[in-house]
């Protein structure tokens, strides 16, 4: 009603409305002229009613009763031209409107309803054609998505730019797998996310947009676009284009793990690279994605050497009474990946068969990829800043080498390494930084002028201090060619390499060395 209120044809008759406000939202579907009193019979919804009023009834009830009719009917406006029967429009009429939230318009200039009904249903079917057009564009879009097997972060991404209005993926235990959403919203909206959306599955939808993603009777999730302006092809029948897009793309996952691995894995990736506007959003992504932060304890590990899916790591510490995410890494040991795992607060975390044994054990089920399975943990932490400082700790253990022959699972904790805690925790510290260069530059200039091993060999002798034949060995050289690697060693750092303070400190220096290697 708003926007014919602006057409030339209904401006020529100088229209007053005299009720408005919310009335003004009514969707007009066509527009209809009649002086009839029973009309009410002849109106299906959503039109737009011209008249003159000439057949209406003299009794205030009556009118009243009239006017009541019309809504029932589901009319969207009222249109009364004065002058030919009413010099001014009754005031029960305009009451029963105004109580009825019936928007009404009085023309006080003469119109010609013929040309007012064109330009009505020329603006009507206007809309309708660049509806029709705006579906097939979005259509055709989604439809190149689904066929070219986008990922569903990339499919949200491009609902959201669409609808102009945050966008979330949601698996059916109300947990997030996608969202793009503002940075400023993201905290906000993200934080309690299970509470919120179940509420508004039960009809407190406060704007939102609820689509289920189904393809053959299957149902793996829903779509939630947040309140947005509106879309040329209907905001609902976009939120379904992208759902049918997600859908093709669940159907044509043969593993069923799509979601998992690549909405919540890149969570993880873009934590850990620093991708994100702030702790507190970051924080509301993972407790959206299912993992506990403000509650509970958690850890970084670092699990290299055997396959690791997320599905596996999250069933680990589900039986541990807690959840876990996985992220890929692209550094160390291969295979590599990243797990925040958050456990209940009274959880033993022990290097035993009720904790970290049990928990290695399910990461993986074929004995011979337990035998090659490393786990590095991190501190104990409580809420995302530690959490972080975890998973570093947990990467720099993961970048000293294990001892050859050595069959795991192989548990190593960042509270058995205080001197990888002590590197960590000032890995930004330029002295720091400052005494690893010094200490170490003759050998890797060394290394980087003749693609030399001594760095190498330095690392395999500080892990076994003490046992050069062990070293050899985790160097997969001989004796003989050790022993020689090691004098050169000594040689270019001007060294005594017997001296316990001396390998303290190239130890530091090779710490802080690997750790600065992201």
């Amino acid at each position: 009603m708003r926007e014919l209120l602006a057409l030339p044809a209904l401006a020529e008759g100088v229209p007053e409305v005299l009720v408005g406000g919310e009335a003004l939202d009514a969707r007009v579907r066509w527009a209809h002229v009649s002086d009839s009193a029973g009309v009410a019979r002849l109106l299906d919804g959503g039109e737009l009613l011209l008249t003159t009023g000439s057949g209406w009834p003299t009794e205030p009830e009556e009118l009243a009763a009239l006017i009541g009719g019309l809504v029932d009917a589901g009319l969207a406006g009222l249109v009364l031209e004065l002058g030919v029967h009413y010099r001014y429009v009754p005031a029960v009429v305009a009451e029963a409107a105004e109580r009825r939230g019936l928007a009404l318009v009085a023309l006080h200039r003469e119109v010609k309803f013929v040309a007012l009904t064109e330009a009505v249903h020329g603006r009507i079917i206007s809309a309708q054609t660049a509806a029709l057009v705006a579906r097939d564009e979005v259509r055709e879009r989604f439809t190149g998505l689904a066929l070219r097997g986008s990922p569903a972060d990339f499919i949200v991404r491009q609902l959201a730019a669409t609808l102009g209005s945050g966008v979330v993926l949601e698996n059916l235990a109300h947990e997030v797998v996608s969202a793009e959403v503002p940075p400023s919203e993201e905290e906000p909206l993200l934080r309690q996310w299970e509470a919120r959306s179940r509420r508004a599955h039960r009809g407190d939808a406060d704007g939102w947009l609820i689509v289920p993603v189904e393809a053959r009777g299957l149902r793996w999730g829903h779509l939630v676009a947040l309140a947005g302006p509106e879309h040329p092809a209907g905001r609902h029948a976009v939120l379904e284009q992208g759902a049918t897009a997600l859908a093709f793309g669940r159907l044509a996952d043969a593993g069923g793990d799509e979601w998992a691995r690549i909405g919540r894995q890149r969570l993880v990736d873009a934590l850990l690279e620093g991708r994100f506007a702030a702790l507190p959003n970051a924080a509301a992504r993972l407790e959206a994605a299912g993992l506990p932060i403000a509650h509970g304890v958690q850890f970084g590990v670092v699990a290299s050497g055997a396959e690791i899916s997320g599905e596996r790591a999250d069933a680990a510490a589900r039986a541990l009474g807690g959840r876990a995410l996985a992220g890929a890494l692209a550094e160390g040991q291969a295979p590599a990946a990243v797990l925040l795992v958050s456990l209940p607060e009274a959880t033993r975390f022990a290097v035993d068969e009720t904790g970290v044994l049990a928990f290695a054990r399910s990461l993986v089920e074929e004995p011979a990829a337990r035998e090659r399975l490393v786990l590095s943990v991190g501190q104990a932490a409580h809420g995302l800043a530690e959490l972080l400082a975890s998973v570093q700790q947990a990467r720099d253990l993961a970048r000293v080498p294990v001892p050859r022959g050595t069959r795991g699972p192989v548990v190593r904790r960042a509270d058995d390494r205080p001197l990888v805690r002590l590197v960590t925790s000032l890995r930004d510290d330029h002295r720091l930084q400052e005494h690893g260069e010094r200490m170490l530059a003759p050998l890797i200039e060394y290394d980087l002028a003749r693609g030399g091993d001594l760095l190498d060999v330095l690392a395999a002798m500080l892990a076994h201090p003490g046992n050069r034949t062990a070293a050899a060995s985790a160097s997969h050289l001989s004796r003989s060619v050790f022993y020689q690697r090691i004098a050169l060693i000594a040689e270019l750092l001007d060294a005594d390499l017997d001296d316990g303070e001396t390998l303290t400190a190239l130890h530091l220096a090779l710490l802080v060395r690997r750790s600065g290697s992201r």
